[in-house]
């Protein structure tokens, strides 16, 4: 959901990258995550590309393959690790060549990268772990780049979404976080895995950059949209269905279609030559 926070953990004090069985749970429909999650700008992925010596790509996190394909359509090689069979599995099917595993317990076999790029994932892994299994699989000069897209739907929808989930999900983290600034909340995950690459070691100094863009969406592709959150991936059936009506009434009432501000917000940078 664009006005939360990097899919919170369910417990408080928990790691994202802690959460496995949320951090796992987006296979339940392969095919909904593929066709309903946002792409990201052309722009960021012509900026990544022209930043990196090379064209030999490790996609972390790649799911159904979404950033793998426009890298791919970029003329670009890219190999995806994901640790959701179900994911993977699709990915395969239209595309990309994937390998089951967490990043931080992925074996490379001694193969090394001009670019690695995880998108949306990042908060997933564990911010130095996943930092020192980049560096060791980056050739010197090459380039790590974490990005997500932060999204805010109008300010009468953010409101009267938050009404949906505060009456049907009270004691839900989607609904802790829904007054909170996406942009904001993305640039301190940003911030977050800038400080996993100083600690890991072996990177320069990280950067940070925004892309903005925007998407229209309609009632139903919102809704589709909103059923691939970590917390709604969970949901009973019935209580999905109660929340996703809810919403879909809400957009009803603004003429069942909205256009949402994005931005794309990433932190990169290069692994050193020793």
């Amino acid at each position: 959901m664009p006005t939360l926070p990097p899919e919170p953990s369910s417990a408080p004090h928990q790691e994202s990258h802690q959460a496995r069985a949320m951090a796992e749970s987006f296979g339940v429909d392969a095919a909904r995550y593929d066709r309903s999650r946002p792409r990201y700008p052309e722009a960021m992925v012509q900026a990544t590309i022209a930043a990196s010596p090379g064209r030999e790509v490790l996609d972390v996190g790649t799911g159904t393959g979404i950033v793998a394909r426009q890298f791919q359509a970029a003329g670009c090689n890219v190999l995806g690790v994901d640790p959701d069979e179900r994911m993977a599995e699709f990915a395969r099917r239209h595309g990309t060549e994937v390998e089951v595993s967490t990043l931080e317990k992925w074996d490379p076999a001694g193969r090394t990268f001009d670019l690695v790029v995880a998108g949306q994932v990042w908060h997933w892994v564990d911010p130095v772990a996943g930092a020192a299994k980049a560096a060791e699989v980056l050739r010197p000069g090459g380039r790590l780049a974490l990005f997500w897209n932060a999204g805010q739907p109008p300010t009468e929808l953010v409101a009267a979404f938050a009404e949906v989930y505060r009456r049907l999900l009270p004691d839900s983290p989607i609904t802790r976080g829904l007054a909170a600034d996406a942009v904001r909340i993305y640039l301190a995950g940003c911030d977050k895995a800038a400080d996993g690459l100083r600690a890991a070691g072996g990177f320069g100094e990280p950067e940070q950059r925004q892309f903005q863009w925007e998407q229209r969406y309609t009632r139903d592709q919102w809704l589709e949209f909103s059923a691939t959150t970590g917390v709604a991936t969970q949901l009973p059936q019935a209580a999905l269905d109660d929340v996703l009506g809810g919403l879909g009434n809400a957009i009803d009432e603004v003429g069942g279609s909205f256009t949402a501000q994005y931005t794309a917000v990433m932190v990169t940078a290069a692994r050193l030559a020793t």
